[in-house]
């Protein structure tokens, strides 16, 4: 961890620390945790509160527009409404407790990262597979992707982030063939799925998350509150389906049991969710979203590896080898799907 990640860590901690109990009272809080730290988001957790340093290169108005949806009524007991006020953007606080003069020889400190506050939920566990809420992630997710959204919303990041993906793969091993069944993979894919154009206007004006996984979801008030959804920087409108996609990757792939994936797409039909037919082969719809999750999972996976030194798990090797499969497919195919 670089000494800019560790500053981040401890200003984030003792933000959460400060707002965790009231002034004056008598401290028995354990030290801050670090739920996640990675440049795209520093997590720190102090007694009921958690503070979420974004990343550096977040657009603030974009970011405001998505704490103010997460706080809006349309979204209650979907959305974990966040305890940053709407629009509002903090930064960490210097650890002394005032601010800190650089000497002149000192290299210019970087951009704040914005901060937001939010209050402490229980995640899914990771080692209860069996308990893992698929039919109640779908259920909010129909619940979302059937809300109007409630004013102007920047558009869902999902395909921005795929194609951060395959740029940090390419930076991570340029030249190496391992590389070479992503890209293909990738360049299958029509324009709107690697983020280089608008998605068909039929499928562009849905709420949507952006980036569904089980780590989205939180009981709140934990540990026995419902389910909500979590993490709104990829939340816009948009493709509902991407929200489907990674879970239809992983069962393409063989990572997510055929009951799990049954049990979530049921669900999520049963909610009246938009993004599939009712009574109708889902793929149709689910095809391309599906892909490009598989060629972004696939693509972080080699670039993580890169960086450890080591070869792919059991898990990103079947990602990657699907990519590989994709790749095979018949462009006619492809390009039925690209319409």
């Amino acid at each position: 961890m670089t000494t800019t990640q560790t500053s981040v860590v401890q200003d984030l901690g003792t933000l959460a620390h400060r707002l965790s109990h009231p002034a004056g009272a008598r401290c028995v809080c354990e030290p801050p945790q670090v739920l996640a730290d990675r440049p795209d988001g520093t997590v720190v957790r102090s007694g009921a509160i958690v503070a979420k340093a974004h990343a550096a290169d977040t657009d603030h108005e974009a970011l405001a527009a998505r704490i103010t949806l997460a706080a809006a009524p349309q979204l209650t007991g979907i959305l974990l409404p966040p305890l940053t006020a709407p629009g509002q953007s903090l930064t960490a606080p210097d650890p002394s407790g005032g601010p800190r003069h650089p000497e002149p020889s000192e290299p210019p400190a970087p951009a704040p990262r914005p901060v937001t506050l939010w209050p402490l939920g229980a995640p899914v566990d990771p080692t209860d597979p069996g308990a893992a809420p698929w039919a109640e992630a779908a259920v909010l997710l129909a619940r979302l992707h059937r809300t109007e959204p409630p004013f102007r919303l920047p558009a869902m990041r999902g395909p921005a982030k795929a194609a951060r993906a395959v740029a940090r793969m390419r930076a991570a091993l340029p030249g190496d063939p391992a590389v070479l069944p992503v890209l293909a993979s990738w360049r299958a894919l029509p324009a709107w799925a690697r983020g280089e154009v608008p998605a068909p206007a039929r499928r562009a004006g849905f709420l949507c998350h952006g980036d569904l996984h089980l780590g989205q979801l939180v009981r709140h008030p934990a540990p026995d509150g419902p389910w909500l959804l979590i993490d709104v920087d990829d939340a816009g409108t948009g493709d509902p389906a991407w929200d489907l996609g990674r879970p239809a990757a992983w069962y393409a792939s063989g990572l997510l049991a055929p009951e799990d994936w049954f049990a979530f797409l049921d669900a999520y039909r049963s909610a009246g969710g938009p993004a599939v037919p009712a009574d109708a082969d889902p793929w149709p719809e689910l095809d391309v979203p599906a892909r490009a999750l598989t060629v972004q999972t696939a693509a972080l996976a080699l670039a993580k590896c890169a960086v450890e030194q080591r070869h792919p798990d059991e898990h990103e090797q079947l990602m990657i080898e699907s990519c590989a499969r994709i790749a095979t497919l018949p462009p006619e195919l492809a390009a039925d799907h690209a319409s």
